[in-house]
């Protein structure tokens, strides 16, 4: 393993970012989120990054296709980034639907409460493993630079691991989900040491830059 950088970027706003309708993965970027996405690409464009990897739901793809575009980087797709799944009958349907509401306020006390099922959605279990074999898929790659293209509520997880390993709790994850916001195409950050930080007996990733999104204007 080598020491590396990624460069998280979280996909451009979406349909269903912005409708009352439970987002299905087959959302596509809004004109809005078009605009996003082709002012992170060219920002990308000034950083030296050596793989492109990206979500393939339709709104990371769109994104990571207009980075794609501009830095000449093919794109490797890994279902590893998608955004937390929903249980199944929820998506698309609209927030007027009262199944799919109380379904909804079900599953979201399940991200937060480890060992909480609901129907096909996944956990806090789930996305704690998920984010954590993520991590070892990034740190075990031989590029030095990679630029990702994922999902909100994803990355926050992501950084939560990040942030406090083993003593991440139901609790604390409920809580950073709700204070940490994250702009479309907001800029995160992480490093990855192999010679351990001081006090630390491991290789070790680190939090550099949380949620840039200075191109945004």
């Amino acid at each position: 393993m080598k020491d590396k950088i990624v460069y998280f970027v979280r996909h451009g706003e979406s349909e269903g970012n912005v409708t009352p309708i439970f987002q299905s993965p087959d959302s596509p970027l809004n004109e809005k989120g078009k605009k996003q996405a082709e002012s992170i690409a060219n920002r990308v464009l000034r950083l030296q990054f050596d793989a492109l990897v990206a979500s393939p739901l339709q709104r990371t793809k769109e994104t990571a296709e207009m980075i794609a575009k501009a830095t000449g980087k093919p794109i490797e797709y890994s279902s590893l980034f998608v955004e937390r799944i929903k249980p199944t009958y929820i998506n698309g349907k609209p927030y007027a639907d009262e199944r799919a509401d109380a379904l909804w306020k079900k599953w979201q006390e399940s991200l937060c409460t480890p060992g909480m099922r609901v129907e096909d959605g996944e956990n806090f279990d789930d996305l704690v493993i998920r984010a954590d074999k993520a991590l070892s898929f990034l740190a075990g790659r031989s590029e030095q630079s990679i630029v990702v293209v994922t999902h909100g509520y994803f990355l926050r997880t992501i950084v939560a691991c990040v942030l406090l390993g083993d003593l991440l709790s139901g609790e604390a994850h409920r809580r950073i989900q709700i204070a940490a916001s994250m702009e479309n195409t907001g800029l995160t950050v992480l490093r990855y040491f192999v010679d351990a930080e001081e006090g630390l007996k491991e290789p070790t990733w680190n939090l550099w830059i949380y949620n840039d999104h200075a191109h945004l204007g």
